[in-house]
């Protein structure tokens, strides 16, 4: 197991990749339009994973066919995300846009956690976790208001 300096560094990596992604994909949509944005940024991204997907071979790419097919509707959420701020940036701002994407994420992840599918590790919804979510719908009403 990775120590959890590792791992809590990796998330706040994340964390800023999403903070920078959500204006820079804001900056496009306002200027080309939300799909045009989405087109834009999923391709670049298409295009930086597929160089060392060239150096290893494809790596393990040709196995695709391995994954639960519904596995593979991941990027269409990619795009739910990417059209998501890029719409809610330019009306409320990106602390706003990030908060309430958060919190979008923490409801489905504890729904996810209480009934252990996708392969989520089983943790029950209980009352100090019902109040976590609670508190945290609470700021992103605070936040987009």
């Amino acid at each position: 197991m990775q120590p959890i300096f590792v791992i809590i560094l990796i998330g706040l990596l994340g964390g800023v990749a999403v903070g920078l992604q959500s204006p820079l994909a804001s900056m496009i949509s306002q200027r080309l339009g939300v799909l045009e944005s989405v087109f834009i940024v999923h391709i670049g991204g298409a295009l930086v994973a597929l160089i060392p997907l060239l150096f290893y071979s494809g790596g393990k790419l040709a196995q695709w066919r391995s994954v639960p097919w519904y596995a593979l509707s991941a990027g269409i959420f990619g795009l739910v995300v990417i059209g998501a701020i890029s719409y809610m940036i330019p009306r409320v701002g990106v602390a706003a846009s990030i908060t309430a994407i958060v919190a979008g994420q923490l409801l489905v992840g504890t729904i996810l956690d209480h009934f252990g599918v996708l392969g989520a590790a089983e943790h029950s919804l209980d009352s100090t976790r019902m109040l976590g979510l609670a508190v945290v719908l609470l700021g992103v009403w605070l936040t987009v208001k």
